[in-house]
């Protein structure tokens, strides 16, 4: 057998390492052209400024979540994905941007109607619906009228569709009213085809946000829990959109019998069935709408009614930047959305340290008076979450009051972090509660030895190699287990006396509507979990009357960007929403697809982001919604 020629070796990998420098080149360097490109096509490409006609309707076109923070996102790997036709996140629009939107058009002379377009509506919690909805009923009440048309209404769509004056639906379109659900993936069957061992740790009868990694169903507790939420969420659907369309909550199709009975009844067609339910008002094209509303605000030059986007009307009437008074007292907000991890954390996920210091500027400002904690959080680590409740405590401390705001959910961890405020406000359909708390800890060393790896040594005592992660490849002891079931029940204690110091309840009080059980805002508010319902603006009057103030202004205290990462993110957002970049359609199939697989990014992402010093987790994943 012959010796391998050194000589031929070293050229062979020379050749790979030559062939990837050249390939990392030709990608930064076609990188730094499409910077370029884009940054000149922005400068000089010259958007005519936004015109409004005299007589105009807004299209509120909403394309992307609702959210109340957007998350940070690496503009860099997001252009290198899309480029490459890889699935990028969805696109988020702030609700302030809406509210803001729809409160300077009902004030606007050159707006005589709203055509709503939901075609593009992605995700939004029922509370933050209704926010928007209100203000689409101050836009009415100024005798301005509200039209929508669509192909297809989905339930978060539909239920803006129904403030409209009228809703035209398409002759080949439909109305899907499903209900809520949750519907969470497991993942037992698959770590045991892996050789994964899973060990759980936890306090709390309906505490299920580990039941993903030890179970393929979910528990008949957690169905019941998630039962009694999500049947208050569907109530309150119905009702709202009942009492606006002018029929009966009873009206709602709930069975597949009766589903097949209506639409036998319309001959099979989801458009005459949606009309026959009083769920619109009218089947119409695009071109009969289209003259219906040029009828009315009167024809532009590309043959279609004098309309402005919701985009450009917001780049109307938001500054890019906001005066900020220095003379005034101010109400902070602070934004707390996300996961709660511990250290530091973009926007889009609440960092213990980093949430901490923006309540800690509040603190140190003197022109701040009061400070409105605004959470939309199914909470993470409980160390992080035990750094931002004793922040909050300092402000109050202080002399500030703090006013937690609940939005879509403030549960487990995003209760622990209201807990200290000094009230605790929530929308009626707010999921909040979830309190209890576990572990959760994989170990493979059934699949180390499967692939023939074995981990073996000595140490002076038997704790050795314990925080290097040695459990990770050997497996927990027996003792080691009973040493984190009693973290996990010290950790218990210490959520139950945090929630019962601060709500004037004993420990027994506590533990009665604890045990992990998730409520709507409404049943918190009789179980003496939150002090009043009301909306966002209400949390803030209520810390402004808190703090003695009548003149205030309203400073937000949010992530802190450089000026480069704000360039760079103003830039190719922009990039992007103008099409300069490669997009890639999407059929249903596709969607579907995009959907499980985001779906599990998002568990194993949530799994990754598990980061608590101790291990002890105080984080709903059940408070998900379909």
């Amino acid at each position: 057998m012959s010796a391998t020629n050194p000589g031929i070796v070293r050229r062979f990998f020379g050749g790979i390492w030559h062939g990837y420098k050249v390939f990392r080149s030709i990608i930064l360097n076609t990188l730094f052209i499409l910077i370029v490109l884009i940054l000149l096509i922005s400068i000089f490409s010259g958007k005519d400024k936004v015109q409004v006609p005299a007589t105009s309707a807004l299209v509120l076109n909403l394309q992307g979540d609702i959210v109340e923070e957007k998350r940070f996102v690496d503009p860099f790997s997001t252009i290198v994905n899309e480029s490459l036709g890889g699935q990028s996140d969805p696109a988020e629009i702030l609700l302030s941007d809406v509210l803001q939107v729809i409160q300077h058009a009902t004030k606007d002379d050159r707006i005589h109607a709203m055509v709503l377009d939901l075609s593009g509506l992605g995700r939004a919690s029922l509370d933050k619906l209704q926010a928007i909805g209100k203000e689409l009923e101050q836009f009415k009440a100024s005798g301005k009228h509200i039209y929508t048309r669509g192909a297809y209404f989905g339930q978060g769509q539909y239920f803006l569709a129904s403030y409209a004056n009228e809703v035209h639906l398409d002759p080949m379109g439909a109305v899907l009213l499903e209900g809520y659900g949750s519907y969470p993936m497991f993942y037992k069957s698959a770590l045991e085809k892996l050789k994964v061992n899973t060990h759980v740790f936890r306090v709390g009868t309906y505490k299920s946000a580990v039941e993903p990694f030890i179970r393929d169903t979910m528990s008949d507790e957690a169905k019941q829990d998630a039962l009694f939420w999500l049947n208050d969420l569907w109530h309150n659907y119905k009702a709202e959109v009942a009492e606006r369309r002018g029929f009966e909550p009873a009206s709602f199709i709930e069975t597949r019998d009766t589903f097949f009975e209506k639409l036998q009844q319309q001959d099979g067609d989801l458009a005459s069935m949606a009309l026959a339910l009083g769920l619109v008002d009218t089947l119409s094209t695009q071109q009969e709408f289209r003259q219906k509303m040029i009828s009315l605000v009167g024809e532009n030059d590309n043959q279609t009614y004098n309309h402005v986007t919701f985009d450009d009307y917001l780049s109307l009437v938001v500054p890019r930047q906001s005066f900020d008074n220095p003379l005034t007292d101010k109400v902070a907000v602070i934004v707390a959305r996300g996961m709660i991890v511990d250290g530091n954390a973009k926007a889009g996920t609440i960092g213990g340290d980093s949430t901490a210091a923006m309540l800690r500027r509040a603190r140190n400002d003197d022109k701040v008076k009061a400070v409105v904690l605004r959470i939309d959080s199914g909470g993470g680590s409980a160390f992080a979450s035990e750094i931002i409740g004793r922040e909050v405590m300092a402000l109050r401390a202080a002399g500030k009051p703090v006013i937690a705001s609940m939005g879509a959910v403030a549960a487990s961890g995003g209760y622990w972090i209201a807990a200290p405020a000094t009230e605790i406000w929530a929308s009626p359909t707010t999921i909040t509660g979830s309190i209890g708390i576990f572990g959760l800890f994989h170990s493979l060393e059934d699949s180390f030895h499967a692939l023939g790896i074995n981990v073996d040594g000595v140490g002076t005592t038997e704790l050795a190699g314990f925080s290097s992660g040695l459990p990770f490849y050997k497996g927990l002891q027996p003792r080691e287990k009973d040493i984190f079931q009693l973290l996990i029940e010290r950790g218990y204690k210490d959520f139950l006396s945090l929630v019962g110091e601060h709500r004037g309840m004993s420990l027994e009080e506590v533990d009665k509507v604890a045990q992990g059980r998730v409520f709507t805002g409404q049943h918190a508010l009789q179980y003496g979990l939150v002090d009043k319902l009301g909306s966002f603006d209400d949390a803030i009057a209520a810390a402004a009357e808190r703090a003695g103030l009548s003149n205030y202004d309203v400073k937000i205290i949010g992530h802190e960007l450089s000026p480069f990462e704000q360039m760079v993110i103003e830039l190719f957002g922009g990039a992007a929403n103008q099409g300069w970049l490669p997009q890639i359609g999407t059929s249903p199939e596709r969607q579907a697809i995009n959907r499980m697989t985001q779906q599990l990014r998002h568990d194993f992402v949530t799994l990754s982001n598990f980061n608590d010093p101790q291990g002890l987790y105080a984080f709903c994943l059940m408070c998900q919604i379909d």
